[in-house]
């Protein structure tokens, strides 16, 4: 197998956008798994890969992975939204209010604050 590189890593990174663009979720995961290895600390990587589970409906290891980016970037609006998404589709709504209501809190964009029906309890 070829040694893998700085830039042989940003290749896969930028293919497994592509992949998951295509709506091929496990394909994006193959690729970022060698990049996040070699760059535990890329958040951008481990942004894409829990997206890539999310859509793959691996809602547990996205939940994980959503949960590493919010530790690094507490006000990454689209990290608490996606992992709001994530934790609706577990069945967890009242953990996922509390996520919708801090995305929307940290950026108003019109989804954001639907989703966090604030005029709802």
């Amino acid at each position: 197998m070829q040694e893998r590189t700085p830039e042989t890593h940003v290749i896969d990174f930028r293919a497994a956008e592509q992949l998951l663009a295509a709506r091929d979720p496990r394909g994006a995961v193959k690729l970022l798994d060698s990049v996040i290895a070699a760059h535990p600390e890329n958040t951008a990587a481990r942004l894409l890969r829990a997206r890539a589970f999310f859509l793959a409906a691996q809602l547990r290891p996205a939940e994980l992975e959503f949960q590493v980016v919010l530790e690094r970037e507490p006000d990454n609006a689209f990290a608490h939204f996606a992992l709001a998404r994530t934790l609706e589709r577990a069945n967890r709504s009242a953990e996922a209010q509390r996520h919708f209501r801090l995305a929307a809190a940290l950026d108003p964009r019109p989804d954001y604050v639907a989703a966090a029906r604030f005029d709802a309890s």
